[in-house]
């Protein structure tokens, strides 16, 4: 039994960002669990590339990516009356697997892209999420 399912989103690719809605949902409303929505922001503050951009524009950054992110789950799941959005800033799997202890998830979905000829194994944050996640891991191929 499922009671809580985070859903990792990279809201650069919508298309399997939707797509991994649409299965979270499913499965969320299989188990009759609650369902959270995780997107990470990569941090810049602390580098020196950070140093070009004037304050306040990671934090400007993080809202706009919680509007896009309501947006999202709204536009692709229109039906579903309560999800929680988690908008986190850092490395992507390390991020994700804090929004995990954070919402007390016991599912954790995320998106791995098709392979081709040049890259036959998942991505390197869909596996180390897979590998070091304190809660089960479904791998979706987008």
């Amino acid at each position: 039994m499922k009671d809580h399912i985070l859903c990792a989103v990279d809201l650069t690719h919508e298309k399997e960002a939707r797509h991994l809605l649409i299965e979270a949902n499913q499965l969320a409303n299989f188990y009759g669990a609650t369902l959270s929505v995780v997107t990470v922001l990569p941090d810049y503050n602390s580098s020196w590339v950070g140093s070009f951009f004037k304050d306040g524009t990671l934090k400007e950054a993080a809202d706009a990516a919680n509007e896009a992110l309501h947006a999202l789950v709204k536009a692709t799941l229109p039906d579903r009356e309560q999800v929680q959005h988690i908008v986190e800033i850092g490395a992507v799997y390390e991020q994700v697997l804090n929004a995990i202890k954070q919402c007390n998830a016991d599912l954790v979905i995320v998106g791995a892209q098709r392979p081709d000829l040049a890259d036959k194994v998942l991505g390197p944050n869909s596996a180390r999420i897979a590998r070091l996640s304190p809660a089960s891991t479904l791998v979706v191929r987008t």
